[in-house]
């Protein structure tokens, strides 16, 4: 016994819709994309200009989308209603004049339209309409009014909406003359729908003052955090209560907490440095003892100059390890302490130039500070021959450059010498008789006041420490 299997028959589409799809979503992705960072680098980048736009954007949209829909639904309809019941009274005073016998000033017509439906009528013998007049670019009344008595009147006719504001005149050519009608513009036009335009607009803006103010004032303390954050990174001594909603404040007590754990970690660390450096110093300073008393020798000199080497490395790692986080900024005389530092560059046979330009006082670490520049000056002058010093505070930003005319150091491993205990074999040597760490404390403490320092090539041939910190 067969079994007969039906098979269906494969769905094959051709590949080539399928790759132009492809290209198309790919297409709609660029060009969203495209999109997207134009509008990112055009918004604003303030949280509060962002919230301020995410206020006023959705408001602004509302207004509009109602305004268009009154003047379009409310304001043109009424407008139009009220125009063609001006226009059917003119036309029905049109018919009584001309079905009815008149007299000759037709007295009893006028009196009708005035006391009746508040028309100023006059009919004009031996006349013809004006010429016509400049349109308004934008009313309502204008297009609907002509619109009406043309679908209404059907007669030749001339309207004036623009020249007395608070009246319209209308002229419309009879078999023996023209009819001149005047009416108020009210009858007409809906005139006072503009005040609800006004309200809507000046509740609007209301609104988004209060807004505004309210937004301000949430805005405010992270502000203030950001502030507090800034200042205690940079090793100043702040003072910061967290306010403002409970997300914020939850932040604000975050970040007091992370103040008490890092100081009370550098506490730590700086009694325990400390207590390194008494016992270290002590056995050195007995290895010191025992080689004075002992007869001078070649051998006992070389003893002496490793202990100091000992000495000095010792303060090196101290110096590095504590990197002077305990110090408070205060203002310092930035011409003064760069002319002490040159004036001892200049004592050691260094030819060095100074320069500063801007405000010379400046708020840092003064004692970190001096190690920090005093390092940039010993490198420089360790691996050079003259010495160029060049400080610029006349932003917020103090920039400050130490150049010299020594060998250099390859681009390829500029970074490498911030390193700790890092040494270069070619090019500069830094810290030949030290413990290779000069560099390293002063881009620790040029971070420690929330900047930091770069290598590049100096004028003068050599090597350019450019120093950037807020000051």
């Amino acid at each position: 016994m067969r079994t007969r299997t039906n098979r269906l028959p494969r769905l094959r589409l051709p590949a080539g819709r399928f790759g132009a799809a492809r290209r198309f979503v790919a297409l709609l992705g660029r060009i969203y994309g495209a999109v997207a960072r134009r509008v990112g680098a055009a918004m604003p980048k303030g949280l509060f200009a962002r919230a301020l736009i995410i206020i006023i954007a959705p408001i602004v949209l509302l207004q509009s989308f109602i305004a268009y829909t009154f003047m379009e639904r409310h304001w043109q309809t009424v407008t139009m209603r009220l125009s063609s019941a001006v226009t059917a009274d003119i036309a029905a005073l049109i018919d009584i004049y001309e079905t009815f016998p008149q007299d000759g000033e037709a007295s009893e017509l006028i009196r009708i339209a005035d006391q009746r439906l508040g028309l100023d009528v006059e009919i004009l013998r031996d006349t013809e309409l004006p010429p016509p007049g400049p349109k308004p670019f934008f009313s309502i009344l204008d297009q609907a009014l002509s619109s009406e008595i043309a679908r209404q009147v059907e007669r030749p006719f001339w309207i004036d909406t623009v020249g007395r504001s608070d009246l319209i005149e209308i002229r419309i050519r009879l078999d023996d003359g023209i009819m001149r009608v005047i009416t108020e513009r009210s009858q007409a036009y809906a005139s006072n729908s503009h005040i609800f335009l006004l309200w809507m607009g000046g509740t609007s803006l209301v609104l988004m003052g209060i807004a505004i103010i309210f937004l301000r004032n949430q805005i405010r303390p992270i502000l203030r955090l950001a502030e507090a954050a800034e200042s205690f990174g940079k090793g100043r001594e702040i003072e910061f209560r967290p306010r403002g909603a409970r997300e914020v404040r939850q932040a604000g007590h975050a970040f007091i907490e992370m103040k008490r754990r890092i100081e009370r970690a550098i506490d730590q660390r700086t009694a325990m440095l400390n207590g390194v450096s008494h016992d270290l110093r002590t056995i050195l300073t007995r290895f010191k003892l025992s080689l004075a008393l002992l007869e001078p020798s070649d051998d006992v000199r070389d003893l002496e100059r490793d202990v100091d080497e000992m000495s000095r490395m010792l303060e090196g790692y101290l110096a590095f390890a504590r990197g002077d986080s305990g110090e408070q900024a205060a203002p310092t005389d930035l011409r003064e302490l760069l002319g002490e530092i040159s004036a001892d560059a200049e004592r050691q046979g260094h030819p060095t130039r100074l320069r500063v330009d801007g405000d010379p006082q400046v708020v840092v670490r003064p004692d970190a500070f001096r190690r920090l520049v005093f390092n940039l000056v010993s490198n420089a002058a360790r691996h050079g021959d003259t010495i160029a010093i060049n400080a610029n505070h006349e932003t917020r930003w103090l920039v400050l450059h130490v150049d010299d005319d020594g060998p250099g150091i390859p681009e390829e491993v500029r970074d490498q010498v911030f390193k700790p205990f890092v040494r270069l074999d070619e090019a500069r040597n830094q810290d030949e008789s030290g413990s290779g760490l000069g560099l390293s404390i002063a881009r620790d403490i040029a971070r420690s006041h929330g900047g930091d320092i770069s290598l590049d090539d100096s004028p003068l041939g050599g090597l350019r420490a450019s120093l950037r910190i807020p000051a």
